[in-house]
């Protein structure tokens, strides 16, 4: 009994010395040691290799535009492939079929357009001398800006000097009109070759895993990207035609000149967001002001496309889609940007494809951790 009470004395005193040491240690400050140094190496090799890849990236653009644009493509034409080969359609005529309405699309697109930015480029030097005497006597207004006529006759921005500049700009584009075209080839060559390697390249990705589980995951993960891009891509591109329509006939009805040509341009921007109905709305703006003498008429058709525009992605979009997918507007934001800044006009049209596959992939491999996300358009 004794001995019984010394050793519960004695495991009482051990576990108060134990509480007291653990007290001193959580007392002393904390001081780097060698294990954080170690997590500060390990993340600065992983930003040193990420910033070479980044760097990487940038180089091969001349390749990788097209050849990631063609991947994009293949994978929003997913579901088109299936349906048509299990009609019984060969691989070699699904590529050929559908590589080729691509390009009759492209063609179309193209075709529309030569017209009307060729009288553009043609009447570049008048609208540029309307667009100054509009501009200036309501610059000339704001005394804070120091702005007088003076200003724009002995500048780089007078009329004779644009003009002098514009054969360096037309050389500018002729310089890039080869690139352009090599970009083209490669775009159309990796679109065929991926749609018809399209199902050899999806097995040899699931095979590439050694576990069943793991290729189950990689099996669900492929199905859900085919059917994001799939869905939200014809889905987009049948209310971006309608809302194409709508601004062809607004530019028409008020009165703006080339109204196919504003039709295309709402159809492609609406495929960037945010960034791509501003500069729309802001453009709309100005070619009513610079047609209208009235300042209130002149921004009616912008006041128009804009509220369709706005109901059309608050309104009817998420009827028809639902709220199956979501991605944080923040993150989409970001992601133009980058993609921008990294390969220009074609990396913002990139910019939401991208961002979709990969919050699809997040989402599949961490299903507990899934929201819904509203789709910016």
């Amino acid at each position: 009994m004794f001995e019984t009470a010394a050793a519960r004395r004695e495991a009482v005193a051990r576990r108060e010395a134990a509480l007291a040491e653990e007290a001193g240690e959580m007392s002393e400050p904390h001081v780097l040691g060698r294990e954080a140094l170690e997590v500060a190496k390990a993340w600065a090799v992983v930003g040193i290799f990420g910033m070479m890849f980044f760097a990487l990236v940038h180089y091969m653009s001349l390749i990788l535009i097209p050849v990631t644009l063609a991947i994009v493509v293949g994978l929003i034409l997913g579901l088109a492939a299936d349906k048509m080969g299990r009609s019984g359609v060969p691989r070699a005529g699904i590529a050929f079929i559908l590589s080729s309405l691509v390009f009759a699309i492209l063609f179309l697109v193209v075709n529309s357009l030569a017209q009307p930015v060729a009288t553009l480029v043609k009447e570049g030097p008048n609208f540029v001398e309307r667009t100054m005497q509009r501009v200036t006597p309501f610059l000339e207004s704001q005394h804070w800006l120091n702005i007088s006529p003076a200003t724009f006759q002995n500048s780089q921005m007078s009329m004779d000097k644009l003009i002098e500049n514009s054969g360096n700009v037309i050389g500018i584009v002729t310089s890039q009109l080869t690139p352009a075209i090599i970009q083209g080839m490669i775009f159309f060559a990796a679109l065929l070759l991926f749609l018809y390697g399209r199902l050899k390249l999806r097995k040899t990705l699931i095979m590439a895993f050694p576990t069943r589980k793991q290729r189950l995951t990689t099996i669900r993960v492929l199905n859900s990207v085919d059917q994001v891009l799939g869905y939200y891509f014809a889905t987009a591109s049948m209310l971006y035609f309608a809302l194409g329509i709508s601004m062809t006939l607004i530019a028409y009805f008020g009165g703006l000149s080339m109204p196919l040509l504003w039709g295309v341009f709402a159809f492609l921007s609406s495929f960037i967001p945010f960034i791509g109905i501003t500069l729309m709305t802001v453009a709309v703006a100005i070619a009513g002001i610079l047609t209208h003498d009235a300042l209130i008429i002149g921004l009616i058709p912008a006041f128009i496309f804009f509220s369709i525009h706005l109901a059309m992605e608050n309104l009817v979009f998420p009827a028809v889609m639902g709220r199956q997918w979501e991605i944080n507007p923040f993150i989409v934001f970001l992601a133009i940007l980058f993609w921008t800044w990294m390969w220009g006009a074609v990396g913002a049209m990139l910019a939401l494809p991208l961002s979709l596959i990969v919050m699809t992939i997040i989402s599949e491999l961490f299903p507990e951790r899934k929201t819904t996300p509203h789709l910016p358009g």
